[in-house]
């Protein structure tokens, strides 16, 4: 029966971002604990390589190519999934960019494109998910939050204003749609070994700062945030809600 807690089979998961990264680590776990999946990302030929990847791996996998900052364009993949006669059971919101500068340089332009990708497009896709859940009174959404959604540190101060908007966001969608059998919750991941962060990787300061800082003395895999996003989607969470796990080798606990 535990095991079966975990089971995703028969349910749809829509993980945006998932070409690569740490969305298509967090997809290919949600396929092989039997979740179909529906890829996104920008790029139409990524896409198309990720779902012949998944297919050939005997994974169920659509591809949705579309960009989370355009609205129309994330209406438009909804309507195609009802006229297709797909259900997003479970929603993972991980799209993001990130852009390192010292504050007072932002652009307003740079800012907007930020918080357009990492916080506007998961109240968008959120919403167009949850209009679908909430008649079907089940739905699971988990948008991807960060270290950044608690702490600040320099030149990354819109990434870390919409991070912090994720963790609210969550607990708001949790707080009006809980009552529909809606769990929303987020997940905080450490510093990743992600192409997002090589320009902190391959900083031999940053990287002996982050050794000194992080319990575990290590980044984090992409694929350590897979049983996270698995027990949140799953039977196993269903009164877990507006919560965020940090899945960061311990740095939250430490002083």
């Amino acid at each position: 029966m535990s095991t079966a807690l975990f089971d995703l089979s028969g349910r749809t998961a829509l993980v945006t971002g998932s070409s690569r990264g740490l969305g298509r680590a967090i997809a290919e776990g949600m396929a092989k604990a039997g979740a179909k999946l529906i890829i996104n990302g920008v790029d139409p030929k990524g896409v198309d390589k990720a779902v012949a990847e998944f297919r050939s791996a005997g994974h169920e996998a659509e591809g949705a190519p579309f960009n989370v900052t355009d609205e129309a364009a994330i209406v438009a993949a909804f309507e195609h999934f009802d006229r297709a006669g797909i259900a997003v059971d479970i929603l993972v919101n991980n799209a993001g960019i990130q852009r390192r500068k010292p504050l007072a340089e932002f652009t307003t332009e740079e800012w907007r494109l930020v918080i357009e990708t990492n916080l506007t497009s998961a109240f968008v896709i959120g919403r167009e998910a949850a209009k679908r859940m909430i008649p079907r009174k089940r739905g699971k959404i988990i948008n991807i939050g960060s270290l950044g959604s608690e702490l600040a540190r320099p030149t990354i101060a819109p990434y870390t204003a919409a991070k912090g908007g994720i963790k609210n966001l969550t607990r708001s969608m949790a707080v009006e749609w809980a009552q529909h059998g809606i769990q929303a919750n987020a997940i905080g991941p450490g510093y990743m070994l992600t192409d997002m962060n090589e320009a902190l990787m391959s900083n031999p300061e940053f990287n002996n700062w982050l050794m000194g800082r992080v319990p575990s003395k290590r980044w984090g895999k992409p694929d350590e945030l897979v049983g996270a996003a698995i027990f949140l989607a799953s039977d196993a969470a269903t009164y877990v809600n507006g919560q965020i796990i940090y899945v960061d080798g311990g740095m939250m606990a430490a002083m």
